[in-house]
């Protein structure tokens, strides 16, 4: 990213925040502060709507600017799961991949992403975006098959409900239903980190190595260079610096600011 905004003209620096770890969001508006600087563009690496991976990013801003004396102005980016640039790149991927593995365009594909509460789920339309998503990758393709999204990596008591299926179920759905070939595109991740390369690379590889089939898992966007190019679009974007907004199927771009009830938090049992 700070390539291509050279590459463009933009004298900008980059800074980095996480929620969770060092260097937390305050301590990039901090460092934003520390160096003058009164405005900033927020880039969330969340690609689909949800709270956990939209709006409690934001919710943790506004926390952290109060740990900060004069905060700079924060614009956001619109979350980006159908913009062309972030679905041709996957396409792009999955076709390599297929190639590479000489599998056919009739050969089901498993977009995963990550499962979230069934409770979370329900105060967004994450479903409705990953499915619909799917779909265009799978379309850019040039697939033929059959497409579905599953979910992985979820996390806490087993008594909550959290989105299924599961990959790793759904691979053995698959193969007792004599399927042998799979493609496995991390549809819902930017990365490969470690809920890819274990959960996928690892876990489900065994579990397909296990039921006999070969499953070819794809690469996610990356640092691929048509993604990034998107991403400095998408600053470019929230800058004001560009009045298109493009994006590929039915529910259009999302606006750059959230609505109000735009992905609240679940509510907690008994509340």
């Amino acid at each position: 990213i700070e390539e291509e905004l050279s590459d463009r003209g933009h004298d900008l620096p980059t800074f980095w925040g996480n929620r969770n770890w060092h260097p937390f969001l305050s301590d990039a508006l901090k460092a934003l502060q520390s160096e003058g600087y009164k405005s900033t563009v927020c880039l969330v690496t969340s690609a689909f709507s949800s709270y956990s991976g939209c709006r409690q990013y934001h919710e943790d801003l506004a926390v952290a600017s109060l740990e900060v004396p004069r905060p700079p102005e924060i614009q956001r980016v619109r979350v980006f799961w159908n913009h062309p640039d972030f679905l041709g790149t996957a396409a792009e991927l999955l076709t390599e991949s297929r190639v590479k593995a000489n599998l056919s365009k009739n050969t089901p594909v498993l977009h995963t992403a990550h499962s979230l509460p069934v409770s979370m789920a329900a105060t967004s339309d994450y479903e409705a975006q990953l499915n619909e998503a799917a779909q265009i990758v799978n379309e850019l393709a040039g697939m033929e098959g059959p497409c579905e999204v599953v979910f992985q990596s979820r996390s806490g008591p087993p008594s909550v409900p959290w989105l299924e299926p599961s990959i790793d179920d759904r691979l053995q759905e698959l193969a007792a239903d004599g399927l042998s070939e799979v493609l496995v595109h991390p549809l819902g991740f930017i990365a490969d980190h470690m809920e890819v390369l274990f959960d996928l690379d690892t876990q489900a590889a065994a579990v397909a190595e296990q039921c006999g089939m070969t499953m070819v898992r794809t690469p996610t966007v990356g640092a691929h260079p048509r993604f990034v190019s998107m991403m400095v679009d998408l600053v470019e974007e929230a800058a004001g610096l560009r009045d298109d907004r493009p994006a590929l199927g039915v529910s259009g771009p999302r606006p750059d600011t959230c609505l109000l009830d735009c992905c609240p938090a679940p509510s907690r049992p008994g509340r």
